[in-house]
């Protein structure tokens, strides 16, 4: 026994702290286009390189090349770089308000805008969807209200939520954007059991929901992933893998041993990871595990493989936990930059193109911050007490109509 060496634990580190030089040298980035398109019904025993390699369509040289290029016209192209777009500058306008007291809270998702926009864009408009709270690309893509968003992040009189949620924490039900949730992974089994519903209703629609990296390692993730596999539902499940939690990077939650998309073999399902800073990878892995819910062939996880520009929250200083350059060094670039120099490339934009919408949607965003400020910011009351006792009971019991009489709302 004394002969033995003493045992150890590893305890997980990022690649650099503050201070400290990034290096993503060990990072291994195929190629794009070496990954096969498998038809929608392949089986998910010989999907294992698509669980531990990435997809990716966008090559060094900005060009779409490889058997998961979507193929799609520069018209909807250039509207996915819309959307993207839209997003951002949305995201900028908010935090600033945010810092401005206007409004208590705000999480951006700069450096993620494929990934909601491209997924939001390849599934149909009737899908459900169960996100986290850096999807608001989300709601663009479906060409929801920005005013509406901002009056919920606002809090004021015409927030539909009635400063009941946190405000980046959204609620669409005309567009099948479910309530955001601040306790992480319930919207995962919360999209399965949906799914599952919908296929006991013999109807035509998907689910489809968002974790981060971090979240992975609740227990929720894991019961989703199970009642998905046994039931074979409909349902797409999404690891947004931007390499850090709150303040922990995701060699936390698992992610030094291997990919988070590898989950999916234990349990019996096909993983896909994907380039999550590619709008056409992005894109087709989405449709492709669509097309596959869709005609009964089970769910998919999806590992996006991104990374988190913005801090956290407003409620967070990533300068205490990693290096302040680390997203200028990411690999696998920006999004936004990388589709318009993909459109650049086949002749269907120009920067000049670029900075004119640019313009024009920095000016829409102002023009829909205007209108939701005018019906008030932080500090405003959002509604009446009254309201209190709406919402929660379909029919309004007895003691709850005479609590409102007695307090004489």
């Amino acid at each position: 026994m004394s002969e033995r060496p003493p045992l150890k634990l590893h305890v997980p580190q990022p690649k650099a702290r503050p201070g400290e030089c990034p290096d993503f040298s060990d990072i291994v980035i195929p190629p794009a286009g070496t990954l096969s398109k498998p038809p929608i019904d392949e089986p998910d025993h010989t999907m294992r390189d698509h669980a531990l390699g990435m997809i990716r369509v966008l090559d060094e040289n900005d060009e779409a090349i490889g058997e998961w290029d979507p193929k799609l016209s520069p018209e909807e192209l250039i509207r996915g770089l819309r959307y993207m777009l839209t997003t951002r500058i949305y995201d900028e306008r908010m935090l600033k308000a945010q810092r401005q007291g206007k409004t208590s809270f705000y999480m951006k998702c700069t450096g993620e805008e494929a990934v909601a926009v491209a997924q939001a864009m390849a599934m149909e408009p009737g899908d459900m969807l169960f996100p986290s709270y850096r999807q608001q690309g989300l709601l663009v893509a479906r060409d929801w209200s920005l005013v509406d968003m901002m009056c919920q992040v606002y809090n004021n009189t015409k927030d539909r939520l009635k400063g009941r949620q946190l405000p980046i924490m959204y609620s669409v039900k005309e567009v099948g954007f479910f309530s955001i949730s601040g306790n992480l992974g319930t919207q995962f089994p919360q999209a399965v059991g949906w799914a599952m519903a919908s296929a006991m209703k013999g109807d035509t629609r998907i689910a489809a929901s968002w974790v981060g990296d971090g979240t992975t390692a609740e227990a929720d993730f894991h019961y989703a992933l199970t009642f998905a596999t046994v039931y074979q539902a409909p349902v797409i499940l999404n690891v947004v893998n931007n390499q850090w939690a709150i303040s922990s990077f995701q060699g936390f939650a698992g992610g030094e041993q291997t990919t988070f998309a590898a989950r999916a073999i234990g349990y019996g399902l096909p993983g896909l990871r994907v380039d999550g800073n590619d709008f056409l990878a992005v894109y087709s892995a989405t449709k492709w595990a669509a097309d596959r819910a869709r005609s009964n062939g089970g769910p998919t996880l999806i590992e996006l493989y991104t990374y988190r520009a913005a801090p956290h929250s407003t409620s967070d200083d990533p300068s205490a936990y990693r290096p302040d350059d680390e997203y200028q060094r990411w690999p696998l670039g920006d999004p936004i930059e990388r589709l318009k120099k993909h459109l650049i490339r086949i002749g269907a934009w120009s920067e000049e193109q670029h900075a004119a919408l640019s313009a024009e949607l920095d000016e829409y965003v102002r023009s829909a911050q205007k209108e939701a400020e005018s019906y008030g910011t932080l500090g405003v009351k959002p509604t009446s007490a009254a309201s209190m006792f709406e919402d929660v009971f379909k029919d309004v019991p007895p003691h709850l109509i005479r609590q409102r009489q007695e307090a004489g709302v």
